[in-house]
């Protein structure tokens, strides 16, 4: 295999050696927040940056959201150019503004290790959280230093459903229901706006679009930190929760024609690793997988546990677009276990029976090739 055929994820914790190291060489989280205009993401962050939680939190803020004068006013500019200046707040928070994806802002902040333990990522509404997400996969550099823990997206109750049901032109996704299939947690907000049958509505459409996903409901943006920090999404510690997760989804159905959707399935059995890397490369990379009308599978996040021949614990499966890892689990195989894989896939066009007789195939004319 090439060695650019697959990208490396920098492993998480699973040494252990890490959790016991509390210094400040032990690795940083970062949450990426993301949320359609007007959805309280700013607010979220403000709530924040100005309250007493004790947590120390590392906030960069994005210039192009909308956002209070606050932000504004922390963005100072040198010979016109922005200078990401860190300015650190009465809580024990620290901020900056930028105006790019913010691997600037995370490398200067790194020369400051022991004042934070967290780092918050704001996202404009209109952005593609799959991309910042993947920087911290293939950017071997700052994964030295901080890991990705998740991807937080926030709902407006009262246009959430306008927004997340809103058609685009042919060939062009919805931003706001990417931000939810991407999300690991989504927080829905303005509840006391909203009656609970509309309540209901934006639930079941967050639900259809991602079956993996955690839902905080709130009002002003006010959550308990510990529900949106430490969530472990994309390493190999989520193994034992992800497992309990995995068999509670269900394939859901679309609202609309073209719409998100979560497909899960099970296969039993020991597969190849070689033929799983098959299987996900033609879904992700070659994307020749079709349904059954002829359109590409687009897969826009990708999870799941396998069994993997030679391997004594459960290998977990994470993707985000085109990018993917897989990485041992903490949770071993027991000797009388029915040893089995489950996927579940979050995307366009996606058709749970084709897909799951691409795998079995793919596995299956391998192993009798071999």
């Amino acid at each position: 295999m090439e060695d650019e055929d697959c990208p490396d994820l920098v492993p998480i914790g699973a040494d252990g050696a890490e959790q016991a190291d509390g210094s400040p060489g032990s690795k940083i989280p970062v949450t990426i927040i993301t949320g359609y205009l007007g959805a309280g993401k700013t607010t979220l962050l403000n709530y924040i940056l100005t309250e007493q939680h004790n947590k120390r939190i590392a906030v960069i803020l994005n210039e192009f959201g909308e956002g209070s004068a606050l932000e504004k006013s922390l963005a100072i500019s040198q010979g016109g150019e922005l200078y990401e200046e860190w300015l650190e707040l009465r809580n024990g928070c620290l901020c900056c503004s930028v105006k790019d994806n913010g691997v600037k802002a995370i490398e200067n902040l790194m020369q400051r290790r022991g004042k934070f333990d967290y780092i918050l990522l704001e996202t404009t509404g209109l952005a593609d959280p799959g991309a910042v997400a993947s920087m911290f996969w293939v950017d071997s550099e700052l994964g030295s230093d901080i890991y990705l823990d998740g991807i937080v997206s926030v709902v407006d109750a009262k246009h959430g459903l306008q927004h997340l049901t809103e058609e685009k032109p042919e060939g062009l996704i919805n931003e706001a229901s990417r931000q939810v299939a991407l999300a690991d947690l989504v927080i829905i907000n303005k509840i006391d706006l909203v009656s609970e049958e509309e309540l209901n509505k934006v639930r079941s459409s967050v639900r259809s679009i991602n079956g993996l996903v955690k839902i905080l409901e709130t009002q002003r943006s006010r959550v308990d930190l510990s529900n949106v920090l430490d969530l472990h999404a994309f390493d190999s510690l989520s193994g034992v929760s992800l497992q309990k997760k995995l068999e509670h989804v269900q394939t859901t159905h679309a609202h609309l024609d073209k719409a998100i959707i979560t497909v899960t399935f099970e296969v039993p059995g020991n597969i190849k690793e070689e033929n799983l890397n098959l299987f996900i490369q033609n879904l992700l990379w070659e994307k020749n997988v079709k349904d059954k009308t002829g359109c590409t599978m687009d897969v826009i996040r990708l999870k799941g546990l396998v069994s993997i021949q030679g391997k004594s614990h459960q290998v977990i499966v994470q993707g985000v677009h085109e990018l993917y890892d897989l990485e041992e689990t903490s949770v071993a195989w027991k000797e009388d276990e029915k040893r089995t894989n489950r996927l579940v896939l979050i995307g366009r066009n996606l058709d749970k029976e084709t897909i799951k007789e691409v795998f079995i195939a793919t596995v299956r004319e391998e192993r009798e090739n071999s």
